[in-house]
């Protein structure tokens, strides 16, 4: 069994014809039989039913499929690994961020990455920390940055800072005095509170649970912007990351007792080959967190 047959197969599962196959392989028919006979031979067994002009897997056919797809993308990413060695940083990255990130941490710098690496494709989607694992599991994108932890064998986590959490209060708010926060000052507070999905929305909560606080809640949207409005206009409260400080006017952060924080971190899928763009890409994230420290108006820093 070599890597051709294998190729060979593949296109047949895929199309379902013999003769569709060798026209998309550029061989002749003759050949593309001649192989599949050899290694079902090898194999002891047939893989295809002979359907007229058209195939089916057959059961040990079906047992192949996806170790074949598997080995196939396993000598691609070898190949473009190697020829990465030798041209230099290039090819695609396809990367996704949570919402909470993104607008705050990663779209604002970006671009000294792309002119570093200009031969870099790097793509770029938003999305709730479940989509995103989802999308790393289907091959969808490459790499995704979101809180942690993420709990799934499929997935490689690694940390990449812990950052502090910060009760946003209207300016003019009563509780806006204070130099710190005790959660059990908002037993009957309005809260407001991104939606299931959000990541956020999870340290939030947690962080209120080790505080056995039970929030009021009044408002929950998708939307972080959302709710600093709400909290500008004095409705409500809410907690946020350090990170959003420069989109917090008009409110006041003050840091939490209990050294509340939520943790950051990329991820990629266990199976996924790691390219240089990628190697890359998370190097400069590390440098990125390493050189911009989140402070609150109080100057704290995140934490490492």
């Amino acid at each position: 069994m070599d890597i051709r047959q294998l190729r060979y197969f593949t296109a047949i599962a895929r199309t379902g014809s013999f003769t569709r196959a060798a026209e998309e392989l550029g061989i002749a028919q003759p050949s593309l039989s001649q192989q599949i006979r050899t290694l079902e031979k090898q194999i002891g067994n047939p893989l295809f039913e002979r359907l007229g002009r058209s195939v089916r897997l057959t059961v040990h056919g079906e047992a192949l499929r996806q170790p074949a797809a598997d080995i196939l993308q396993q000598v691609a990413e070898a190949k473009s690994s190697l020829d990465q060695l030798q041209e230099g940083v290039r090819g695609r990255l396809r990367v996704g961020v949570i919402p909470t990130i993104m607008p705050y941490l990663i779209a604002p710098r970006v671009g000294a990455f792309s002119r570093r690496f200009p031969d870099v494709d790097l793509q770029f989607t938003e999305d709730t920390t479940p989509h995103l694992i989802e999308k790393l599991q289907s091959g969808d994108i490459d790499l995704a940055i979101s809180g942690l932890p993420v709990r799934n064998p499929d997935i490689v986590c690694s940390e990449l800072t812990r950052e502090p959490l910060f009760l946003a209060v209207a300016e003019k708010h009563p509780l806006a005095r204070e130099k710190s926060i005790d959660l059990q000052a908002l037993q009957h507070e309005r809260f407001l509170l991104l939606k299931e999905g959000h990541c956020l929305r999870d340290d939030v909560l947690r962080t209120c649970a080790r505080g056995r606080t039970e929030l009021h809640r009044v408002f929950e949207t998708d939307q972080l912007a959302s709710i600093f409005e709400f909290v500008r206009s004095g409705f409500g409260l809410t907690v946020v990351p350090a990170m959003t400080a420069s989109h917090s006017s008009g409110c006041k952060l003050i840091p939490l007792r209990g050294n509340g924080f939520r943790r950051i971190g990329y991820l990629r899928a266990r199976r996924h080959f790691v390219s240089r763009p990628m190697k890359e890409f998370t190097s400069w994230l590390r440098t990125l967190v390493e050189r911009t420290p989140a402070k609150d108006p109080a100057g704290s820093c995140m934490i490492r």
